[in-house]
């Protein structure tokens, strides 16, 4: 017997550095991670507080409705109109098992099997995977610096009048790998094209409150019949709850429903009755504070750009990520793999090479993780401009 054919999409890489850097610390090396995106703080106190409260008073943990408890549908409906200003019908919230899980089901209610989905590279390689893994082709959107690694509508016309309609396109803002996010006007011309070509907008907003200085914009905000997906995992520092939900439009609701409901059954039910939680001013209070400590880190990333020789970086609006172009470390190692190995064995540093969010041009350039915090940051750059001169043949660092 084979494996199907649909299993045959790539390995997201960082989850091997993940287990090689456990590997490494069970052998007693000293690792410093900034790899995942994974928030170093864990959850708000009363998110926790609730969770133990559910489990110390031994409730019941059943199966749940397919879409999500009503409760925590309110609260995310409560989220939407304080941050958005926007009015989102509750019926229309599925709270899903993470933003994977949402990716999976709107990918499959909106598209079918051949259909023709656009997405910016680089970025989320799931996006691709499981597109890929559904039948569904993808159409690789090349979004470099000139579009400040974000879709333009000129490309989707483009891609359109040289290879035919397109189903959707999914966008990200901010973005991971890059961390730019998209302007209030692009979205709003983003929205009406695919409003205009009948193509299903998912726009991918996991990362919204993690920002500095731009704008977070929600496609919900627009006239038009976007998917919207997020998730507890990063603002609220939540990544192993597996929560997240989408705003459906209406004609996605059932569907959606029905699938969930074959696929999953219910998201988590404890950490659906904690995460209502998430939204108190305490945790956002403290969401907020995390967000202080992403952009210390980033400051301290971005002023040593010119002394780590690393060459352009992507804009980092939001998220919690700098994306760098090795540019004269390549001369000596080849490629972001090399690279991140060497640095990864050498100095006990883990960084991701850009070959998962980029097939076509991410072997010259590497994601840095702010995520574990100002602390461990500063002990990584630290570390990387050693061995960048140990490479080199130069003095140590005083």
């Amino acid at each position: 017997m084979m494996p199907s054919q649909r299993s045959q999409v790539p390995g997201f890489e960082v989850m091997s550095i993940l287990a090689r850097i456990d590997a490494m610390r069970a052998a007693g090396r000293d690792v410093v991670s900034l790899t995942a995106g994974e928030p170093g703080s864990g959850a708000p106190e009363a998110v926790n507080q609730a969770a133990a409260q559910i489990h110390a008073a031994n409730t019941v943990l059943n199966y749940t409705a397919a879409m999500g408890i009503m409760p925590l549908r309110e609260a995310i409906a409560g989220h939407y109109e304080r941050w958005y200003g926007v009015t989102v019908p509750v019926e229309r919230i599925a709270v899903t098992t993470g933003s994977s899980g949402a990716f999976m089901l709107s990918f499959l209610a909106a598209f079918d099997p051949g259909d023709r989905v656009a997405l910016a590279r680089p970025g989320y390689p799931a996006y691709r995977n499981i597109l890929t893994a559904l039948g569904i082709e993808v159409v690789d959107l090349d979004c470099g610096p000139a579009e400040r690694f974000q879709p333009t509508v000129a490309q989707l016309e483009a891609e359109v009048r040289t290879h035919g309609e397109l189903s959707g396109l999914i966008l990200a803002s901010p973005a991971n790998p890059t961390g730019t996010m998209v302007e209030r006007a692009t979205l709003v011309e983003l929205s009406r094209w695919c409003a205009d070509h009948d193509v299903q907008l998912i726009s991918d907003e996991i990362y919204h409150g993690i920002s500095f200085g731009a704008e977070n914009v929600s496609a919900s905000e627009m006239e038009s019949e976007a998917v919207v997906i997020s998730s507890f995992s990063k603002y609220w520092g939540m990544p192993g709850w597996r929560l997240g939900w989408m705003v459906l439009p209406e004609h996605l609701v059932d569907p959606v429903s029905r699938l969930a409901g074959n696929v999953s059954l219910c998201p988590p039910h404890a950490t659906q009755l904690a995460a209502v939680q998430a939204f108190s001013p305490e945790s956002l209070s403290f969401a907020a504070a995390q967000v202080q400590g992403y952009a210390a880190a980033r400051a301290l990333v971005l002023d040593r750009l010119g002394e780590l020789g690393w060459g352009e970086a992507a804009p980092a609006d939001g998220a919690f990520y700098v994306y760098a172009h090795l540019s004269g470390q390549l001369a000596r190692f080849g490629d972001s793999a090399a690279y991140c190995r060497s640095l990864l064995e050498e100095a006990g540093v883990a960084i991701v090479p850009g070959t998962d969010f980029d097939p076509v041009g991410g072997h010259e350039w590497v994601r840095l993780s702010l995520a574990p915090g100002e602390q461990a940051v500063a002990e990584g750059l630290r570390r990387i401009l050693q061995f960048q001169r140990d490479q080199a043949g130069q003095a140590p660092l005083s």
